[in-house]
């Protein structure tokens, strides 16, 4: 017969107090497993009746005094920590709460110091817990006390260690179960008994310089949100100039010296009429934060950025602060970290700074999105070959071969079959036509200058089969929005990252892997003697490397698809 959970727990606490009596008894104080889990002694010990009360709430995974009583993703570890305390409380002692529970309590409330919720955490109900604490609680008050800080804990744990929601309800192939923490080992070990708890909790923060940047300027801009007034600068379908009149000069100039992008000293007029001086650098200023050529034209999309209110940038900081939780909090190698809003690949060092950073251009305009995830770059290709993808071929090649036969010819393509044999690379028959449209052949690009994936492929094995690239159209680097890809990453000036992807390779410096892009060898693979990680994340707000913060559009709509998740409220996605 299986004997229940809830006795089986209660047949061990039992066994446990009895082996403990007799070893005292015997004058042995410290028996082996308080020995091996020091923490047993500390807290405070319940009668029968408080101890089938705790039972009670862990086996039910429900404290009906929390904010969000049901704490099934966390029952088991709920467990494993009272078992580890001999289901006893931990947090209380001799009826009243101890010096670690009222560190840890603080830090719930002020769980918005790292732009989570307070309320997650029951963060305005712990003052009243408190003052009933101080009035002669019965033990079932106690008990209920005890595991709602315990569950609250646990909670926040996780949201700062490795976020709220699993990215993996958004697609994204990231790990975060991966380097989940153990939590009641952890509460046991490096919290109930430290002389800092929330010194120990903050550990288990993402320890990126950006997220600590970030995190950094989340009160500068809710300051903002209290100071500004909220009024509108006027829209205008016609760009004003600098040196043109604007009726909305005030207004701009009070809210760029708010935000930083005029500086406090500066003097302003509140008369002015005319749009030129400090206000004209300090929107140059302001446009070079938010991902924008610094014109210093007021055109329409620049006003729609300032019109954006304080609230929405401090969104989206919290937002770009969940992602960077669900990151790997070490790597094997500094990685390489593509971050799509802002159109931007960043290399990095052993310490977290940027070594160099590159412009990319990303997918959406064909309809595809480049995907988030991690992987590992493996190889490199010089001069490759492109592979026309399936739906590329089908949807794009074969209506243009349909217009005119000769395009195949025209653009350097070929037809293969599938082991790669030239069926033509020119006049494509009705034949031949049909054996592109169902499949049976392929189409590729030949290596060279005129290829569109440039003069190299840098290769992450992945199942969208994404990867960065050159391009044989540089000019598009100079646009402020770059989204003309298919999926995969166009780099600018990727001679420079293939030579630090290639810095572990012997004599594979600058000057080699240009003279190989330019030379006459074709689809020339070289595997990284070090793999390398790297991220494709999303974050739309940053802190660049001149220490500015910067705003960038919700390019594929993923900052309002994670606030609906996050205004769900518990149980999130896990």
């Amino acid at each position: 017969m299986r004997v229940p959970l809830r006795w089986r727990r209660s047949i061990m606490v039992l066994i446990t107090m009895a082996v403990a009596g007799m070893l005292r008894a015997r004058g042995e104080f410290i028996p082996r497993f308080i020995a091996e889990h020091p923490r047993v002694l500390a807290g405070q010990t319940l009668s029968p009746a408080g101890a089938s009360l705790l039972h009670g709430i862990v086996d039910s995974a429900r404290n009906p005094d929390l904010r969000w009583p049901d704490f099934t993703p966390y029952q088991t570890e709920v467990a494993k920590f009272y078992e580890m305390n001999s289901y006893s409380l931990a947090w209380i002692e001799n009826g009243g709460l101890r010096s670690q529970g009222r560190a840890v309590i603080e830090l719930l409330k002020n769980a918005d110091a790292k732009g989570l919720d307070p309320e997650d955490y029951d963060g305005s109900r712990w003052q009243d817990r408190l003052l009933k604490l101080g009035q002669t609680p019965s033990e079932q008050d106690l008990v209920s006390f005890d595991t709602a800080l315990t569950i609250s804990t646990m909670r926040y744990i996780r949201a700062i260690h490795c976020g709220r929601v699993n990215p993996k309800e958004f697609k994204f192939q990231l790990d975060v179960e991966g380097h989940q923490l153990p939590l009641a080992e952890f509460l046991h070990t490096h919290v109930t008994d430290a002389s800092d708890p929330a010194a120990e909790i903050q550990k288990l923060e993402p320890p990126f310089l950006g997220y600590r940047k970030l995190l950094a300027l989340l009160p500068e801009y809710e300051e903002f949100a209290k100071k500004d007034d909220g009024q509108k600068l006027q829209t205008t379908t016609k760009t004003i100039l600098p040196g043109q009149p604007y009726a909305s000069l005030a207004r701009l100039g009070r809210f760029l010296q708010l935000i930083g992008d005029i500086p406090a000293t500066t003097p302003l007029d509140p008369n002015q009429k005319i749009y030129e001086g400090a206000l004209v650098e300090g929107v140059k200023h302001y446009q070079s934060r938010h991902g924008e050529s610094p014109t210093g034209k007021l055109d329409a999309r620049t006003i729609n950025e300032l019109n954006t209110p304080a609230s929405a940038r401090i969104r989206q900081i919290k937002l770009t602060l969940e992602r960077w939780r669900w990151l790997p909090h070490s790597f094997s190698q500094p990685p390489v970290v593509v971050n799509l809003p802002e159109y931007r690949l960043r290399v990095m060092n052993p310490d977290g700074t940027v070594s160099f950073y590159k412009n990319v251009i990303i997918g959406k305009a064909y309809g595809h999105k480049s995907p988030v995830f991690e992987k590992e770059i493996q190889y490199v290709v010089f001069r490759p070959y492109w592979d026309v993808t399936p739906g590329i071929q089908r949807n794009e090649i074969v209506p243009h071969i349909q217009k005119d036969p000769n395009y195949i010819a025209q653009h350097n393509f070929e037809v293969v079959t599938p082991k790669g044999e030239v069926v033509t690379d020119n006049q494509v028959s009705p034949e031949v036509l049909e054996g592109i449209r169902s499949l049976r052949l392929m189409v590729r690009q030949k290596p060279g200058p005129t290829n569109s994936l440039g003069l190299v492929k840098i290769i992450f094995p992945n199942p969208e089969n994404v990867y960065l690239h050159g391009t044989d159209a540089p000019e598009l680097f100079s646009q402020d929005i770059r989204d003309f890809s298919h999926g995969c990453i166009r780099v600018e000036k990727p001679a420079d990252l293939v030579a630090w992807l290639l810095r572990n390779n012997s004599g594979w410096d600058l000057e080699r892997v240009k003279g190989t892009m330019n030379g006459d060898n074709d689809n020339l693979q070289v595997n990284l003697a070090l793999r390398t990680p790297v991220l494709i994340v999303y974050g739309t707000a940053t802190v660049n490397e001149e220490n500015q913060i910067r705003f960038f559009d919700d390019i594929y709509g993923y900052d309002a698809e994670l606030a609906k998740a996050l205004t769900a409220g518990y149980p999130y996605a896990w």
